[in-house]
């Protein structure tokens, strides 16, 4: 391939870049990386083509070319290149690679090999189910894994499952004053065994309910009151929202648990009967 007829193939894959064609670009510049891999621009050239089968959610692809990119970016200035390696690593679960990614991006990770289990923060995630989209809060397990504490209220999608997570935010939450990211989920990386079912509880006031909540949390399963859930159209969703705190409220009202069948009625059980009056519930129906 001579450099001009090079030259017109990137020229395609820019046109291609700016119409969201994102296959005939990565397409086009494979063509010209297989003969030009180490020209000057040809770090770019690489990451483009590893970030547009990222869009195609090609997660092998995302991981061929992205290792190529990131050979050629310079560590530990920040670099997206070792960033979408990262990703695509961890989707594969090649977490020596993904380690080296992370810590050629100039982040810390916690000491060891294989799978990254650390403290991350917390944050938000929007999940995509079939179009269903429902933002929820994650515990941060590396930075592109979280595991879900919400119990979601969309099909299908349950509490403690593990998600995978764009690195770009798309919006952001504020809760007293501190601002968590909202990222877009890229893919379900570990489901979770714990079925989602809805009762209704009769709370006296709101520590009635507040000690219904802590009592599945310390068993390490999910309550949520649906007066939690709130209702944004996307554009709101994605720009800036501030959450004012609100606690649970006292009063017969609907709640989502995360719990087996047997053990969710053993705790409520167990909850309606610590107080003689103000405590009650009824019509568990478990949602899948």
């Amino acid at each position: 391939m001579r450099k001009s007829e090079a030259r017109e193939l990137i020229k395609q894959a820019y046109a291609a870049w700016d119409a969201e064609e994102w296959r005939r670009a990565a397409d086009l510049y494979e063509q010209v990386l297989a003969h030009f891999p180490d020209e000057k621009p040809s770090a770019e050239w690489w990451y483009d083509a590893a970030l547009g089968h990222k869009f195609l959610r090609d997660w092998d692809k995302a991981y061929e070319l992205g290792v190529q990119a990131a050979a050629r970016a310079p560590r530990g200035e920040g670099d997206p290149a070792f960033w979408n390696l990262g990703i695509a690593a961890t989707i594969r679960r090649d977490w020596a690679t993904a380690r080296d990614a992370w810590a050629g991006f100039g982040l810390e990770l916690p000491d060891g090999e294989g799978e990254i289990d650390g403290g991350f923060g917390h944050a938000c995630v929007r999940l995509d189910t079939g179009g269903e989209r429902e933002v929820v809060w994650i515990e941060r397990l590396c930075p592109t894994r979280g595991r879900v504490m919400n119990v979601p209220v969309t099909g299908g999608r349950r509490y403690g499952e593990i998600v995978v997570h764009d690195g770009e935010p798309n919006g952001e939450r504020v809760v007293d004053g501190t601002a968590f990211p909202v990222f877009d989920e890229l893919l379900l990386f570990e489901p979770s065994d714990l079925p989602t079912s809805r009762v209704t509880v009769a709370a006296g006031d709101s520590a009635d309910l507040e000690a219904l909540l802590a009592l599945f949390a310390d068993h390490g399963f999910g309550a949520e009151p649906a007066s939690s859930l709130t209702v944004h159209c996307a554009c709101c969703s994605e720009g800036t929202l501030h959450k004012e705190p609100t606690g649970p409220h006292e009063g017969a009202q609907r709640v989502s648990l995360a719990a087996p069948e047997d053990e969710a009625r053993r705790l409520l059980d167990r909850w309606a009967g610590e107080k003689a009056i103000g405590r009650s519930w009824s019509g568990l129906e478990i949602m899948g």
